[in-house]
């Protein structure tokens, strides 16, 4: 009976130790996995898988290759987290690698944006694709208005140019420092700026006509 007890008690504690990870902030969940904690770097997947999914679908428009370059992302994270610099922020790094997998993966294309845009459109499934517009609680005709505004913001930001895309998408899109993105992009603040200047006046001009 005491080996009985002692299995089925396994899964509950395994779920308040996976719940008190979540509420440690990512160094220590970094500490905690270097430590030998099994289930720490779940926790960091948790915590990120989606944010990087989103991040990598809207720079290189297709949502099948950015589920598998957030896949090689905790791979690399997985077989390199002993060497992050823990004085730095996590984040700035995960996106670092997301954004280089990301830029590796549109110089080996040959596509303009708006081929980018309609892989976007075919592969859609509205049912399996989290809409960051969306009350659940709002009316049908403010649920349409939500969508069709996503819609729109999807298409006019995969034709901004590759390097004003990402720092549009990681400043706009992800709320992200001016420093972390120029610590993701590898530019310094000059040329963030610059780039997310061009990128919001192309934006607007872009989704202009969409909204009238």
């Amino acid at each position: 009976m005491r080996a009985v007890l002692k299995l089925t008690s396994k899964p509950g504690a395994r779920a308040l130790e996976r719940a008190a990870l979540h509420d440690l902030d990512d160094g220590q969940v970094v500490q905690r996995h270097l430590g030998g904690d099994p289930q720490a770097f779940g926790t960091l997947v948790d915590r990120y898988q989606t944010r990087l999914l989103n991040f990598v679908n809207r720079t290189i428009g297709d949502r099948e290759r950015a589920e598998d370059l957030v896949q090689e992302v905790f791979i690399r994270v997985f077989r390199h987290l002993h060497r992050f610099d823990q004085t730095k922020k996590f984040s700035t790094w995960i996106y670092t690698i997301a954004s280089n997998l990301a830029k590796n993966e549109l110089r080996n294309r040959s596509r303009n944006p708006l081929v980018l845009f309609q892989t976007i459109k075919k592969n859609w499934e509205a049912d399996h694709r989290p809409l960051q517009f969306e009350d659940t609680t709002a009316r049908p005709d403010d649920l349409y208005r939500k969508r069709f505004l996503k819609d729109a913001v999807d298409q006019c930001v995969c034709q901004l140019p590759q390097h004003h895309r990402v720092v549009f998408v990681l400043r706009e899109l992800e709320g992200k420092s001016y420093q972390e993105i120029a610590e993701i992009t590898a530019c310094n603040l000059g040329t963030v700026k610059s780039r997310l200047n061009r990128a919001r006046n192309s934006f607007a001009q872009l989704i202009a006509p969409l909204l009238k």
